[in-house]
């Protein structure tokens, strides 16, 4: 298995297990194919199928609720 190009070793390994989680959790494999999750999720990246975010949360959270933005640049004193 290829492991792509802009991905470290250390990043696989993580990436890859953190979608195992996910697929054993229930969530619907990219790929066909009767392996086993932790193959699959490693074919998965290897493919391109499944990339991570580097979005902070906070960032993520204030533009999924805008009420919360104007409430973290607020300070609550």
């Amino acid at each position: 298995m290829d492991r792509p190009s802009d991905i470290g070793r250390f990043q696989f390994v993580v990436l890859s297990s953190l979608r195992a989680a996910q697929l054993l959790r229930g969530c619907v494999p990219r790929i066909d194919g009767g392996h086993k999750r932790t193959v699959t999720a490693q074919l998965e990246i290897s493919l391109g199928m499944v990339k991570q975010d580097f979005t902070p949360v906070a960032v993520a959270v204030t533009e999924a609720i805008p009420a919360l933005a104007v409430a973290a640049e607020t300070p609550a004193w």
